[in-house]
């Protein structure tokens, strides 16, 4: 079988797919900047990600690339073009410098792990792969780049490349803020969020991403293809907390605090950015994604959520 490059492989997803690839005996590698150790799956360090990154010794030998090393919003980061810059460092321009090191040695598939923030951070319909891209964030901006670079250098060579779109992915050890939403409703502290019941956003299992990457390594109809993933249950906010809290076993107060209410309190305490997140729609369309490859996710979210409340007890102490 042919070799397999995972970047970003000490990562949420980047670990969880690199157990998947070594339980089906698939020849992985993973690339790692830290010391992170895979059972049964051997590693290459990682140079920097930028433009100048040399790639070299990681794609000696391999046919596909899983990439997604990436830099991701940090709380507190510098704003403004600045951030803007380091985004399109990392993500846009490292991203062609690996995409094209590939090409020229000859791997055959590249598989790039995009956002759906490249076409929307809300919306007010299910976006779909044809929709006009309107990222707003210098991170959705970065991946825009990241993704329009590939396509260019794909364009005339004889690598093919496949473009996933997921929105906020969460399962067991998930970080970030499906971690926080798991301390909050473990908590069982009342929350003022009952307000959160008339939006729709889109969420996917890592089990139910990691089962669409896996496809598209063998798929011929994944070859120059970009793909929107998802659970295909798309739940308000207020849904997402009570399936939290039956996963965790701790029933979700939900205090009847107004919407308006909520919202200026959000963005009196500097939270502004949180408005859209909590009450805004973003659905994502996996039509295309289910009839090109014949796909539809496994695992239900109750099922993930299940797993993930099981890792967060573990990590609590509580078995």
């Amino acid at each position: 079988m042919p070799n397999i490059l995972v970047t970003g492989a000490a990562g949420f997803i980047g670990t969880t797919i690199c157990h998947k690839l070594a339980e089906a005996e698939r020849d992985v590698v993973a690339c790692t900047r830290s010391r992170h150790e895979i059972p049964g799956v051997s590693t290459v360090p990682s140079t920097d990600l930028g433009p100048k990154a040399d790639w070299t010794e990681a794609l000696q030998e391999v046919k596909t690339v899983i990439h997604l090393a990436a830099r991701a919003h940090v709380a507190g980061e510098t704003k403004g073009f600045e951030a803007e810059s380091l985004y399109q460092e990392i993500n846009t321009q490292g991203t062609a410098c690996l995409a094209h090191q590939a090409a020229t040695l000859g791997i055959r598939h590249f598989i790039f792990i995009s956002s759906i923030g490249v076409v929307a951070e809300n919306s007010y319909k299910p976006l779909n792969p044809l929709d006009k891209n309107s990222p707003v964030t210098p991170y959705g901006r970065s991946k825009l780049g990241a993704e329009n670079a590939i396509k260019e250098i794909c364009s005339g060579t004889k690598m093919s490349y496949t473009i996933i779109r997921p929105p906020l992915v969460y399962g067991p050890k998930n970080p970030g803020n499906m971690a926080r939403l798991l301390k909050i409703t473990d908590s069982g502290i009342p929350l003022p969020l009952s307000a959160l019941d008339s939006n729709r956003r889109s969420f996917v299992a890592v089990s139910n991403l990691i089962d669409l990457i896996l496809l598209c390594l063998e798929h011929p109809a994944a070859a120059n293809q970009t793909f929107h993933v998802s659970d295909d249950d798309d739940v308000s906010t207020a849904e997402l907390l009570r399936r939290m809290g039956k996963a965790l076993g701790k029933p979700v107060r939900n205090l009847p605090v107004p919407a308006p209410l909520l919202k200026a309190g959000l963005r009196l305490a500097g939270k502004g950015e949180w408005v859209d997140k909590l009450f805004g729609n973003l659905q994502v369309d996996i039509e295309h994604t289910k009839k090109t490859l014949g796909w539809k996710p496994k695992v239900t979210m109750e099922e993930e959520l299940e797993r993930a409340a099981k890792w967060w007890r573990e990590r609590q102490g509580r078995g």
